[in-house]
């Protein structure tokens, strides 16, 4: 999501951070939701 040289030169810190972590954590909950969703759909077939 980022280049480490942008940690270094203070472009980026840790709230970029933890934010850019936030965000991939919501794309990993929307993924399992999806399978899930998906799995109950696939059964009740």
């Amino acid at each position: 999501m980022c280049k480490y040289e942008s940690l270094i030169n203070k472009t980026l810190d840790l709230a970029d951070l933890a934010l850019m972590n936030d965000a991939l954590d919501v794309v990993a909950d929307n993924e399992q939701l999806i399978e899930e969703a998906r799995e109950r759909e696939s059964k009740n077939k």
